[in-house]
Formats: structure tokens, sequence, C-alpha cells
């Protein structure tokens, strides 16, 4: 281990519990593809601890990377350097202030549509069955089934790679399909504030089973994957594209498009980042010649391919 690198871990030892250090973690088990190579050195803080350890991370000038539950996200084989930030486990919290929900980023998203549902506060239903956290759901604009975190969301908490607090309006969050301008500012969201609405707890819950259902039945949930892998393109849909492409069951390596829903690559087979990446464009270079339509991940890549 390089001296920068025992002095980042004495700094952050000063901040955060040391069994909240690893160091060479595989990021195969913080990721939903179950691929990728080991973080240099991974850290756990809770939501006030992430300010401490970016002060730390700029004032050595070791570069930090950021991850939540890991649901939308390829890290590279060769690995992460440097400090790898997961805002999860110690970052999980709800509050409840009458229809509004604060909620820590680190928090699953399944889990506060639930916390909302048995409060009688309908308007997240359609999170019930999307993994991930909060701050990942915000990051991506999540949504499904004709709802988005954008109809839902007030103000977000967020740390500025300056190491800065600030709440930002979900006005000022540029939240569209599938986006925010969170990664473009390299901003860390903290936590988040919801404006619900009081509704029957029988016809919440009923919507969530019916949307938990439909996703069981139509998305390949039986292989690791990082969900939806593709955003859906103007006036078309992805799976269709790809299907029609002649793509179903395509593999590389241990990677391959799903043959239950062709908008899914699923690690079907001990497959490697590498496998996963080579697919994706490949599929994207197969549905542009066919189609001319240029199809856009939806999982975001981190590290070196």
């Amino acid at each position: 281990m390089s001296n920068k690198m025992e002095q980042i871990i004495n700094e952050i030892k000063k901040y955060i519990p040391e069994e909240e250090i690893a160091l060479n973690e595989p990021m195969k088990k913080h990721t939903t593809f179950r691929v990728g190579g080991d973080a240099e050195i991974f850290v756990s803080p809770s939501a006030k601890e992430v300010k401490k350890i970016i002060e730390v991370c700029n004032e050595l000038e070791v570069p930090y990377h950021v991850v939540g539950n890991g649901s939308n996200l390829l890290v590279s084989d060769q690995g992460l350097n440097g400090v790898v930030i997961s805002v999860r486990k110690n970052a999980e919290y709800i509050k409840l202030n009458g229809d509004v929900i604060i909620a820590g980023a680190g928090s699953s998203l399944a889990k506060v549509a639930n916390f909302a549902a048995k409060e009688g506060l309908g308007g997240l239903e359609f999170a019930a069955g999307i993994p991930g956290t909060i701050g990942g759901a915000i990051v991506m604009n999540a949504g499904a089934f004709g709802g988005e975190i954008k109809d839902v969301l007030v103000s977000a908490k967020v740390c500025t790679k300056e190491g800065k607090i600030l709440e930002i309006e979900a006005q000022d969050l540029e939240l569209s399909y599938r986006h925010s301008c969170v990664l473009e500012k390299e901003y860390i969201v903290l936590e988040a504030t919801f404006k619900l609405k009081e509704a029957d707890k029988e016809e919440i819950f009923a919507a969530m089973d019916d949307y938990k259902r439909r996703r069981i039945s139509s998305q390949p949930l039986n292989f690791p994957s990082a969900g939806s892998t593709f955003k859906r393109p103007k006036d078309n849909f992805a799976g269709k594209l790809i299907e029609d492409s002649g793509l179903k069951g395509y593999k590389i390596g241990g990677a391959q498009v799903s043959e239950k829903h062709c908008g899914f690559v699923v690690n079907s087979n001990a497959a490697t980042a590498t496998d996963v990446y080579e697919l994706i464009n490949y599929v994207i270079s197969v549905v542009k010649t066919k189609y001319d339509v240029t199809l856009e991940p939806e999982v975001k890549m981190m590290g070196e391919f």
C-alpha cells in the first residue's frame, strides 16, 4: 500500500469506525450485476459523515466514487482506485411528518414505498418493486408504470464535490426521463423529502401488488442484472428493437440478452464486467445498423473499460 493510501486511511479513521473501512473490497459484492473488480478503499459512512470523507479526499487529492445499492451500476474488472463511498447501510432512515416523508439516501426505495403505504400515503406505489436506494432513485429520476420520483419529490439534501451541504428544490434538479443534474454537478445525495397524499391503504397495497406481479411476470429477476439496461428511445421500445434485431438470448461470455425481456442484459453464467460491457456495445451497434436508432445505456459505467 502506498504512503498516500495509508495516510488517507488514517485520516478517515478519525471520522468513521475502523470496521466501516475495507481494503481491496470486491465490488461484485456491492452491485446487482455481481461483477466488478476491487475497490482500493471501501468506506460506509453515515450521511453526516460523507462530508468529512469528501473533505479528506479533496485535501489529500485522492479520487473518490460514490455508490448506493449498486442496482444501476457496472464496475469494470480493473476495479476502482482511491476511495469508494458507500451511501447505503449507515445512511438509511425514514421520518414521517404528516404527509411528508424524509428518507436517508441509503434507504431502500421499496422500503420507503412500503412505509408510505402503511401510513396511508399514496404516490410511491410505482416504486414498490424498484431495486436501489433513495439516492440512486433521485440520480436517475427512477420510475415505473407511469410514475416517477419527480412526481413526489420536494427537495434533496446533497453534498457538493467541495464538501458543502445544500438543500436543492426538486425543480432545480433538472429531473427528466432517467436523468437529473446530480451526476453532472457531482453531487452526492444525502437525504430526500417527499410530499405524498392521503389515500386508501387497501387501494395503495392493491396497486403495489399489481405492479409487483407485472414486474415478476415480465422481467428476468432470476438472473443478476442492473434492471432495464437501456433507456427507452423516443417513440419506440428498446426491448422490441433488440428482439427484432435477432438478439434475443445472444451471449458474449457469461453475459446474455435476456430471453424473457430483451431490454435486459443479464449475468447468466459467471460473466465479467467486460462481457457485459461488450454485449451492451454490440447490442447498440446492431440496433443502430438495422434501425438507425442509437440506444443509450441506462446503466452507469464506473472504472476503466
